[in-house]
Formats: C-alpha cells, sequence, structure tokens
C-alpha cells in the first residue's frame, strides 16, 4: 500500500484542536453549569486533629440550602479503594487504612473532607460551608518521611506501626551484600525527590443528574469505565444504573486517573435529593485534595571494579504515602524500584522499598509514576561514579551498558527488555547537543563571572504492560466512519491519532473519521489512560478493526462490482476494481441492500504480551551566576527511541511537555508543609510554577528501534520526557556547581536560593 496523505507516520495537526481553541471543547466545568444544585466541601485546615460538629440546625436553615451532611449521613457507603497495595517481603499484608468518602472524628491531613453543604447555588453553598460549627482540637502530626519512622511519632494509622505501610524488597540482599563486601571502589548518594501538585490546567469538576432512578455522572477522567466501577461499589448501585461520561479533560498526567471523594458524592447527594447536583474545585481544593506526585528519599550505593564496571547496586527507597492510601499509591514506589537498574548491565542489586504514611496530602501516580524516581536516583549516582573513577560520564555509562546483542534482557528486577540500543542513542544526543564544544562554551561564560555546566542522563521506562483494549470502527450512513474506544485523551491528540491508523486503511481524510471515546453509554468496556498505554495498545486495536471492517466491506463491494475480492484495492475512501475506475464510495457501500449492522462494523481487541521499553538520552546546559544562584538553560537534546512514531508532531509535544514538568520539577516546584501538616505552599503564590522563559528551545529527534513487543513497533511515550528531564537538569547544575565550586550535592528544586546557598556553603568561612 502506498503512503496515505493522512496515515501513520506523518505530521498531521490536530484535529480536535479547531474545536478546542474556538472555544467549543465540552470540559467537566461547562457540563456543571446547568446543574439545580451546587454542592461545596468543608475541610480541615489541620494536619491532624480531632473535631465536633455543633448544631447544624442554623446552617440546614440558611438560603437555598437544601442538606448538610457529615459521615454519619453517608455511614452506609463504601470507602475510597486502595487498587495497588503492596505486600510486605515475608508475604504479609499491613492493614490498609480505610479511606471514608468523609472523615468522622478525626481528620488527617489538611483538606480533609468532614463535611458537605449542597444549595441552589454555589455562593449560598460556600456561604453554609463556611457557618458549619466545627470544634477543632489539634494534635501532632508526622509530616517529615524520616521523622515518621522514630520512635514515638505520631501515628497517622493504628494499624501501621510506626507509620509503615508496607515495607518490601526486590532482588538478592545476600549477593548484593557480598559483592559490596569485596569490591574495590563504591560510591553512594542519598537524594530528595521532592513533592509536586499536579497542576492540570482544568481543576476537578462533576455533576451528577438523575432520572427514573438512574444517575448519570459527567466528570473530567482518565478513563470512565474504572469510575464507574468504583462509583456503583462505593455508593451501592446497580453499574446499569450509572452512565458515565467524559467529553474533554484540561489535563491529566495521572492524577486524574484516581478515585476521589466528591465522585460518589455527588451521585449520592444527587440520589437522595432527587436533583441534578454540581460541584467545580477550585486551584486551592486542587492543592490540598487531589492526589500529589513524587515525595522520595532514597539512598542508593554502587559497587565498582578498578575499571568503573558496575558489580551491584543497592537501594533504600523511603515513599510518602499520605494521609490515606490513594488508588495506586503503595503500588508507585515499588514500580520504580523494578527499574533500578535502568539502562545498565549491573550483576547485582538489592532496593528496600517503604511505604511511609504522614500527616499530609495523599499521594498517587504522576507523569512517570515511579520511573522519573528511579532515573533520577539512578543517573545522578552514575554521574558520581564517574567522578570517582575519573572518567568520561560517557564513557563510564558506555561501559556499563546493556548492549543490543544482550537482548532481549532479562533485568534482575524481571523486566524484559526486547530491544533497545542505548548507546546509540547516547552518542546521537551528544553529538547533536555538540558537547564536543562545551569547553569552548564553559570558558567564555567563565569569563563574564557564570559557571556553565553539561549534563545528560539516559533512562528506559516500561510501558502499555496492562490490560487489553476492546473496541470498534463502524462505516455509517453517510460514508464516515466511527472509532468507538476505552482509552481517554486528556489533551493528547487521541482523536487526530486514531484517526491516522483509520486513515491508513481507509484513505480517508481525517474529518471523516470520527472517535467516540469517554461515555459507558456508548463504549461497553476500557481501561483508560495510563502508563503510556492508549496509543501503544489502542492504536493497534484500532488498526485492527479497521482491517477487519475493510475486508468486510471489500466482501460487499465485490457483489455489487462483479468482482473478486482479490482485485479490490481501497484509496482516496472509495473500494475499487485494481487498475480500473470503476469503484464504489463506501456511502454507496453502505446504502447496499445486503449492508447490515454486522458487516458495517468491526470490534477488535488487543491485549500486549508485554510492557513496552522506550528509552533515550536527553542533555542540557545551564550557566549559573553564582552571585544569584539564577539558572538559565541554555541548549536541551533529545534522541528518543519510541520504536515508530505515529504522528511526529504530536510526539514531540508530548516530549516538550513531558520535558517542561520534570525541568520545572528540578528548577522551581516543590510542596512544603510545616511541622503541623499545614501546606506552606498551597496556591501559585507561594508554589513555583514554571514559566516558558524558565527554558530553552528543545532539539529532539527519534532513533527509533521498532518494539518486538507490539505489532505496530510502538512504544509508550507520553511519560518519557519527565523521565529524563530531572536527571539531565540536574546533572548539568551539579556540574557547573563542582566544576566552580567544589560543591558535591544539591538537590531538586535548584531554586536561586538553593544554588546561592549551596555555593555559599562551598566557600571557606572567610570569604562568606
Amino acid at each position: 500500500m502506498s503512503v496515505r496523505k493522512f496515515g501513520a507516520g506523518q505530521s498531521v495537526k490536530r484535529i480536535e484542536d479547531i474545536r478546542l481553541v474556538t472555544g467549543q471543547g465540552q470540559y467537566a466545568t461547562d457540563a456543571c453549569e446547568p446543574a439545580a444544585l451546587r454542592a461545596a466541601f468543608v475541610r480541615s485546615p489541620h494536619g491532624h486533629a480531632r473535631f465536633a460538629f455543633g448544631d447544624l440546625a442554623a446552617v440546614r436553615a440558611m438560603p437555598g440550602v437544601r442538606a448538610v451532611y457529615s459521615a454519619a449521613d453517608f455511614a452506609a457507603l463504601g470507602d475510597l479503594p486502595c487498587l495497588g497495595a503492596v505486600k510486605n517481603l515475608d508475604g504479609s499484608q499491613t492493614p490498609l487504612k480505610p479511606y471514608p468518602v468523609l472523615a468522622k472524628d478525626e481528620v488527617h491531613h489538611v483538606g480533609d473532607i468532614v463535611a458537605m453543604v449542597v444549595a441552589e447555588t454555589i455562593t449560598q453553598a460556600r456561604d453554609a460551608a463556611e457557618a458549619v460549627p466545627v470544634e477543632w482540637d489539634a494534635l501532632p502530626a508526622a509530616v517529615d518521611m524520616e521523622a515518621a519512622l522514630a520512635p514515638g511519632a505520631p501515628l497517622v494509622f493504628a494499624g501501621a506501626p510506626g507509620n509503615v505501610a508496607y515495607d518490601t524488597a526486590v532482588g538478592d540482599q545476600a549477593n548484593a551484600d557480598a559483592v559490596f563486601a569485596t569490591a574495590p571502589r563504591k560510591v553512594s548518594l542519598k537524594i530528595v525527590n521532592p513533592r509536586v501538585v499536579a497542576n492540570y490546567m482544568e481543576p476537578r469538576a462533576a455533576r451528577a443528574d438523575i432520572k427514573d432512578g438512574a444517575v448519570t455522572l459527567e466528570l473530567g477522567s482518565q478513563g470512565v469505565h474504572i469510575v464507574q466501577t468504583l462509583v456503583c461499589d462505593i455508593v451501592k448501585l446497580p453499574p446499569e444504573k450509572l452512565r458515565v461520561v467524559t467529553k474533554d479533560v484540561g489535563g491529566g498526567f495521572g492524577t486524574k486517573n484516581m478515585m476521589y471523594r466528591e465522585y460518589p458524592l455527588v451521585v449520592e447527594a444527587a440520589r437522595r435529593l432527587n436533583a441534578s447536583v454540581a460541584w467545580v474545585g477550585d486551584r486551592t481544593e486542587h492543592f490540598v485534595g487531589d492526589a500529589q506526585g513524587r515525595d522520595n528519599i532514597t539512598t542508593a550505593e554502587m559497587a565498582m571494579d578498578d575499571n568503573g564496571r558496575f558489580l551491584a547496586l543497592r537501594v533504600d527507597i523511603l515513599g510518602n504515602l499520605g494521609a490515606y492510601l490513594s488508588m495506586f499509591a503503595p503500588y508507585i514506589p515499588w514500580l520504580g524500584a523494578s527499574m533500578a537498574t535502568g539502562t545498565y548491565d549491573i550483576g547485582a542489586l538489592h532496593a528496600r522499598v517503604r511505604g511511609i504514611y504522614t500527616h499530609t496530602v495523599p499521594v498517587d501516580a504522576y507523569r512517570g509514576a515511579g520511573r522519573p524516581e528511579a532515573a533520577y536516583v539512578l543517573e545522578r549516582l552514575v554521574d558520581l561514579c564517574a567522578r570517582e573513577m575519573k572518567l568520561d560520564p560517557a564513557e563510564i555509562r558506555a561501559r556499563n551498558f546493556i548492549k543490543p546483542a544482550q537482548m532481549p534482557f532479562h533485568t534482575l528486577t524481571d523486566r524484559d527488555y526486547d530491544v533497545g540500543d542505548f548507546e546509540g542513542a547516547m552518542r546521537a544526543c551528544l553529538k547533536k547537543a555538540d558537547r564536543d564544544g562545551f569547553e569552548a562554551r564553559a570558558a567564555a561564560s567563565r569569563a563574564r563571572g557564570k559557571a556553565r555546566g553539561f549534563g545528560f542522563a539516559s533512562y528506559v521506562e516500561c510501558t502499555a504492560w496492562s490490560d487489553n483494549e476492546e473496541g470498534s470502527v463502524a462505516l455509517n450512513k453517510d460514508g464516515t466512519l466511527t472509532v468507538a474506544i476505552g482509552t481517554q485523551s486528556t489533551g493528547q491528540g487521541h482523536e487526530t491519532a486514531y484517526a491516522q491508523v483509520v486513515s491508513e486503511q481507509f484513505d480517508l481524510p481525517l474529518e471523516r473519521i470520527h472517535v467516540i471515546q469517554g461515555d459507558t453509554a456508548f463504549v461497553p468496556t476500557g481501561f483508560g489512560t495510563g502508563g503510556s498505554r492508549s496509543i501503544p495498545i489502542g492504536a493497534v486495536m484500532v488498526g485492527r478493526a479497521s482491517t477487519k471492517l475493510a475486508d468486510s466491506l471489500k466482501e460487499l463491494a465485490a457483489d455489487k462490482l462483479e468482482a473478486a475480492v482479490a482485485d479490490l484495492e481501497i484509496a482516496e475512501g472509495k473500494i475499487r476494481i485494481a487498475g480500473t475506475d470503476r469503484s464504489l464510495d463506501l456511502a454507496e457501500i453502505a446504502a447496499l441492500p445486503q449492508a447490515g449492522p454486522q458487516s458495517l462494523k468491526a470490534v477488535a481487541e488487543y491485549t500486549p504480551p508485554g510492557a513496552t521499553y522506550p528509552n533515550g538520552t536527553h542533555a542540557c546546559e545551564v550557566e549559573i551566576d553564582p552571585e544569584t544562584g539564577v539558572v538559565e538553560m541554555q541548549k536541551y537534546t533529545i534522541v528518543d527511541d519510541f520504536g515508530f512514531t505515529l504522528n511526529p508532531l504530536l510526539l514531540a509535544g508530548q516530549v516538550h511537555g513531558g520535558v517542561g514538568q520534570g525541568a520545572g520539577q528540578a528548577l522551581t516546584e516543590a510542596a512544603a508543609f510545616d511541622e503541623n501538616g499545614q501546606l506552606l505552599t498551597a496556591s501559585f503564590m507561594d508554589y513555583a510554577m514554571p514559566r516558558a522563559d524558565d527554558f530553552c528551545d528543545f532539539e529532539f529527534e527519534t532513533r527509533n528501534v521498532p518494539s518486538n513487543a507490539n505489532p505496530m513497533g510502538l512504544k509508550g511515550a507520553g511519560e518519557a520526557g519527565s523521565i529524563g528531564s530531572t536527571p539531565a537538569v540536574m546533572n548539568a547544575i551539579a556540574d557547573a556547581l563542582w566544576r566552580s565550586h567544589k560543591v558535591a550535592q544539591i538537590d531538586m528544586p535548584a531554586t536561586p536560593f538553593a544554588v546561592y546557598s549551596a555555593i555559599k556553603a562551598s566557600m571557606p568561612k572567610a570569604a562568606h
């Protein structure tokens, strides 16, 4: 088949953007506008406290108020689930802390919900929420992870002694310890991966409508089917009585994949009040009510021989889970540990992982979910190994990379890399970044009183490992095609990407291909979007359905054209006899008397046989002003391996966005709590989001090695930018600070104050 104008591999602009940029998008906040009633929530101002309500009668009598609910009113409702529980190393399961829809008697983090108010207007609901009488008795809080482990620390959950939710490990401790005992060279690093706030453009919102006992829930999510299942479990509603709809979504980043209290609460309120109920979260509620990301403290050690070969790796990870176990929270640090060895052939490994309760906002999956944390630790450690061995960072990596000839490669954490050329990507990236010319640029910076650094990081991540995806492609009477699929776009451009796969088969303009997702009434199954799964799994399924439909339509056309199926081809949206002008367009085929629903619709599914392993190298060059600590990114270069590029334009956007998030964490972002659990960075006045002028231009190219684990060769790409960027940026900063002031260590975020303080601390006291 010839290359299609709009088919796979083409840099086609997003067809959904016309709708979105002209104000025709349909977001969850828009869906809330016509609701009859509005909800507001009473949230804890304390990190840890007991509480009791005063008389609620006066609040219930306030103008427009229809209901005031506390935990006692919802005693029959189920708890929020934890789907990612991790067992202890001995196989036991530490009891999971209950996560009720409303806190009862005691709160465990700032933002913990204690009451729900429903009124006729949002102003009335908020006024009533502020008037709810609550007596607070503040209690000591466990906030810092390491302090939470200390004897006598306040307990977050009585079922978890020492605030440890689980204590497990991967690898072989005895083997790793034996190697360390005799290794001639050792390097260690203790590093902090700070907590971040997702800060998607559109805060969460939800509306529940009720009709004849059935509820429709509209919200911004990363998959409607899991929302349907979990809400039904919580409110005790049969699945056929709950339709869940998600239309346009203003960003997700993993954190809109979670079950939040507001969803079952608006559903239950709508059922009780027999009216539509809506809640629109504001930015403050996002800061204290939505799952946050990262927050690890890790100690890592590498044992080497005298030539810089990696012999063994030991890792000790503390993962802050917050006050409750959000859906996948315990799994995230373990997932990071499972990628601990990264791109390297390391002989022995032991990685201990502990999930820690604290009196802070719950933590869960955030773009990359464990893989950025793993790559950050490993690539910072590898640079220290190079410094210890007095080797070029590229050379020590080259000596230790897993080689293409070793593929498929089974890691010490039971990951199976199918293909990859890690050294090839690194060499290509360093050449594109003009690393050979760096010393001249560094000298020019020194002449201006600035410190210049060059850093890079090689990464591999695990994507698209989860569940099957089933969907369909159907021919409509007007000759257009409709794709129905259970993944969910949150801004990635799925409508365009899936349409390209269909266009590859039918040679149709993309505007004649419609994509339906995010509606349980029209798409019967689906596993949503997360783990960079949508395109590597969804596109394969769409391709299979398109092929099946094309075969079916050729069968229909063959009779009408009086030709053998083998003599037919599809071109320009028509089925024709090859080498002739005799053809039928798709609308004509749909109108054939024998064309029934079964012949005009093809259903397919795809179950991935295993994960895909995208990889690459990111290089960053920075310049630092020692007088102010200000870091400026000068160059940023990326060479990635995504197996096959479905749409280079969309791919570049995903990579750029991921780099922005990772570099933002490296340079500015961190959520901070005081000793009482009060969130000190609860607004954009205090939480430093990166801005466009914090970055330089990104130079990006692919060096693809098609995956053997995916029929199209695809590897997941949505999270990759956030994985390679944090270590690349921080290695560049560390390089500049070591060259100029022999600063040995600095953690994220490398704010001007942090950089200036590190420089000042490195100087002799007389020079301060």
